[in-house]
């Protein structure tokens, strides 16, 4: 029997991280707040829900957001008057506490010494403890985010110390954080502050444009904002960034837990995290699963629009079969995966996606994606191209079985959403309507990004986590 449930009406994300993009740049005279809203246009597919952009303006940082895309919240003419030379900005999408104007980033908090702005990527898995602990002391909370819990603990940090040293502040914070963290920080001085955490969950890259520098969640923001790759920001890192001038330091060393989802779906296929090409590793997986599965049977290969298509060219190439656009994209439509509930979800799929009769009608389809969680995508898709008159559709998953949540700040954070947690390969494919269903093994994905196992965050695949604590889990 097929037991995933639906939790309609439900938050899923409200006990999650945040799974988001970050962007900051230092100038030395020229105003940043341009540069900082294209690169959160190349950020867009981090999240969708809401933006936002601080400045420090050489006196005060202005601070802006709103729910909605980039390009809705900030209008041509206000970014003109958007004047600062050191700023940051993020994209959201709700995982730790709800969709609101409240929760969006990057957030501003008043402190004792310093005014703060902070945007985080990640998730704190002891934020209940932390945050215990910090209101214990008398501090009250605003918002339902990791990222206030951070703010409020680099403030004190920067208050109690005598020195007011940021790579003190900074590492200890870090001392106390359990779970995935960039964060990017600017302060009333003018200073721009960087840290990653010390398994590099998620990617955090650092360049330069001339004289001046920019931090990033992908190389694809550098690249836009016409910045050269300096390095990727290691984990256990800070970088501080202050009149011009860039200081690092290395504040821990552990083994590395690289968030394999990165690769296999939330960064972009242009983009390089951790010295590997997203592109690279998704077509090698396409062409793994066309070597495990074989292309027999099949009389044309069609990617789910857009993150099936790297793995689907690969998928294609390998077998010798023909590559096709079967399933047209509205661009003007969310990533179904990011949207916050599940019915919002399964309401967008025939918004989202119109089959191409000519391309599908009596053939028998490979319909490459790059991963099944819930499933509820797969089984509407699978119905469209029978609709549309496909013989057989048989679905090639370039991602292993997601049989555990992740509390690392990806959005599926409960046994019971997920389709393989427990049904079996067969029930998951009679529910969905596929003639067959194929996935990757966790070899495959491990040879395809090519980084050792040990260095790779797999915990949504084998249900074991390498955080200090095990995550609250709801079942």
């Amino acid at each position: 029997m097929f037991v995933v449930q639906s939790l309609h009406g439900v938050d899923l994300l409200a006990e999650c991280g945040e799974k988001c993009g970050v962007i900051g740049a230092a100038a030395r005279e020229k105003n940043v707040a341009i540069d900082l809203y294209n690169g959160l246009i190349a950020l867009q597919h981090r999240g969708q829900e809401s933006a936002g952009i601080s400045v420090f303006s050489g006196v005060s940082i202005y601070n802006k957001k709103a729910m909605g895309l980039v390009s809705h919240v900030f209008s041509e003419q206000e970014l003109q008057g958007f004047y600062g030379t050191v700023g940051i900005g993020h994209v959201r999408y709700s995982t730790t506490g709800s969709s609101v104007i409240e929760n969006a980033q990057p957030f501003y908090l008043r402190g004792q010494k310093k005014k703060l702005a902070v945007a985080l990527n990640g998730n704190i898995v002891n934020y209940v403890e932390l945050k215990q602990e910090l209101e214990q002391k008398g501090i009250i909370f605003t918002t339902t985010t990791d990222t206030e819990l951070i703010a409020q603990m680099l403030s004190l940090e920067m208050h109690e110390s005598e020195e007011e040293n940021v790579f003190g502040a900074a590492k200890a914070v870090m001392e106390k954080l359990d779970g995935a963290y960039c964060v990017l920080a600017l302060s009333s001085e003018g200073e721009l502050i960087a840290f990653r955490d010390p398994k590099g969950f998620k990617p955090l890259c650092l360049g330069k444009h001339g004289g001046d520098f920019v931090i990033a969640s992908e190389t694809c923001a550098l690249n836009i904002m016409d910045a050269r790759l300096l390095k990727e920001i290691e984990p256990g890192e800070a970088v501080l960034i202050k009149d011009g001038v860039l200081e690092s330091r290395k504040l821990f060393s552990e083994q590395t837990a690289h968030c394999m989802f990165e690769y296999v779906y939330f960064s972009r296929p242009d983009s390089v995290v951790n010295g590997v090409e997203v592109f690279k590793v998704r077509e090698e997986l396409g062409r793994t699963l066309a070597r495990m599965h074989g292309g027999k049977g099949i009389d044309v290969v069609v990617p789910v629009p857009d993150s099936g298509r790297s793995a689907a060219h690969g998928f294609a190439a390998e077998s010798g079969l023909r590559f096709a656009e079967g399933l047209i994209k509205n661009r003007y439509i969310w990533r179904t995966f990011i949207m916050p509930d599940d019915s919002a979800r399964k309401a967008s799929i025939k918004l989202k996606l119109n089959p191409v009769r000519s391309l599908i009608e009596g053939k028998r389809v490979a319909l490459v994606e790059d991963s099944l969680v819930r499933g509820n995508t797969m089984g509407k898709i699978v119905s469209l191209l029978k609709e549309t008159g496909a013989r057989e559709v048989h679905v090639m998953i370039s991602c292993p079985k997601i049989i555990a949540p992740c509390h690392m700040g990806i959005d599926f954070p409960t046994y019971r959403e997920l389709a393989a947690a427990k049904n079996s390969v067969e029930e998951i494919r009679e529910k969905i309507g596929a003639d067959s269903l194929n996935y990757m093994n966790i070899e495959g994905l491990v040879k395809a990004i090519g980084l050792p196992r040990e260095s790779l965050c797999v915990a949504c695949l084998t249900d074991e986590y390498p955080t200090k604590q095990r995550p609250r889990i709801t079942e």
